[in-house]
């Protein structure tokens, strides 16, 4: 005999002004009864925020969180459905990927996005990587994430002191109480990247900033290779220093020597360029070789900025206001 579905809850974060929010669009064409769905958007300007309090009023057993741009496939909640019969499982997401009506800028950031040079472990989150397994923070994202209510609760929600990055820590909380994350690369959710460089740029640095304010408050042996970015812009700056003001100081060989790494990093790029070109095509790949290392270097540059800023850590300060919108399925 089958379980029974669970009730699921999706809750899309929206801005106050946004009149078309595409993704209730989408849930509402979710292959799902509708007794056993509800949505809420939570408008706000802050959206760990208005998460916090859209799960308060919820009545799923599991939370699915939407970006108000995102556009889940049909079958996702029965995807969800095959999960929530283990008590250990407390999480399931998988990537959001550019639809194929995105510009050629987008889909070039897209390239980006999906390549081990610039995200590392993190590509899964934006483009189908391997099979169902267990996972942790490094491979989910919160645009197309799915939690189990009981659990998000008992861990008191997203850090409210966290944006970008507040799933992130969540997460490892889950981990930590011996829950199981799983990332599945069937459940997809469509979503356009940034749609210009200076936007694109922003998201990165936004992304550097959000994990360190993430590691200062919430510290893990999993964020060593997040260190990677800022130390290459650091070593960026020192081999700048030294071809100007070192010419006196250093021979011409130590000079080179110094530059070697550079050489390395020049070559990973090429082989992370033509490993791109099945997917992404050779123009876009091709185009997405500086973006490689512009990825690096607004990433360290946000990283750098998020040790030092201060912390939104509550206190007195008023929280921000959010209007709950239940809506027919």
């Amino acid at each position: 005999m089958s379980q029974p579905l669970p009730i699921v809850t999706v809750i899309i974060a929206a801005p106050p002004d946004l009149a078309e929010v595409k993704a209730l669009t989408a849930v509402r064409q979710l292959d799902y009864p509708l007794p056993s769905l509800e949505i809420i958007i939570a408008r706000g300007r802050q959206p760990s925020v208005q998460r916090n309090e859209a799960v308060k009023a919820a009545r799923g057993e599991w939370i699915y969180f939407l970006d108000d741009d995102s556009v889940p496939v049909r079958d996702n909640l029965r995807r969800l459905a095959d999960y929530t019969s283990d008590v250990k499982v407390a999480m399931v997401g998988g990537p959001n990927i550019c639809p194929p009506e995105a510009s050629a800028l987008e889909k070039t950031f897209a390239v980006v996005l999906a390549s081990w040079l610039a995200f590392g472990p993190s590509r899964a989150r934006y483009t189908p990587v391997g099979a169902v397994r267990d996972t942790g923070e490094k491979e989910l994202i919160l645009c197309n994430l799915a939690v189990r209510r009981a659990d998000f609760l008992e861990l008191g929600g997203f850090n409210e002191a966290l944006y970008p990055n507040e799933e992130n820590a969540l997460m490892d909380g889950l981990q930590r109480k011996n829950r199981r994350l799983i990332y599945d690369p069937q459940f997809v959710a469509h979503r356009r990247p940034r749609q210009t460089l200076k936007a694109f740029f922003k998201m990165l640095k936004n992304y550097g900033r959000g994990r360190a304010e993430q590691f200062r408050l919430h510290p893990t042996p999993g964020s060593a290779l997040n260190f990677v970015p800022p130390l290459f812009c650091v070593y960026l700056i020192l081999l700048m220093a030294l071809e100007t003001a070192g010419r006196n100081l250093f021979p011409a060989q130590w000079r080179c020597f110094f530059a070697v790494p550079l050489g390395f990093y020049a070559l990973a790029v090429v082989v992370q360029t033509v490993v791109s070109v099945p997917a992404g095509g050779l123009a876009r790949s091709l185009l997405a070789m500086p973006l490689l290392v512009a990825s690096h270097i607004f990433y360290g540059l946000g990283f750098w900025a998020g040790l030092f800023t201060k912390l939104k850590t509550g206190g007195r300060r008023p929280r921000p206001e959010v209007i709950l919108q239940k809506v027919e399925p």
